[in-house]
């Protein structure tokens, strides 16, 4: 199951990105710091996916 969360965190911080860049653009800020939160919640998951990981083998 791994890999799976992996990838779904992935794809969290890839839509965190993205809400942080239109927000950006489009000048608003509420939708620029949800994609941050979002793209740090994703970065958070997939380090402890990787502390897992280090503790498998």
């Amino acid at each position: 199951m791994g890999l799976i969360d992996k990838a779904k965190n992935a794809a969290q911080k890839l839509t965190g990105e993205a809400k942080e860049t239109v927000g950006e653009h489009t000048g608003d800020d509420e939708l620029r710091a949800e994609g941050a939160k979002d793209k740090a919640a994703g970065s958070l998951k997939n380090a402890g996916e990787n502390v897992k990981d280090a503790f498998k083998e």
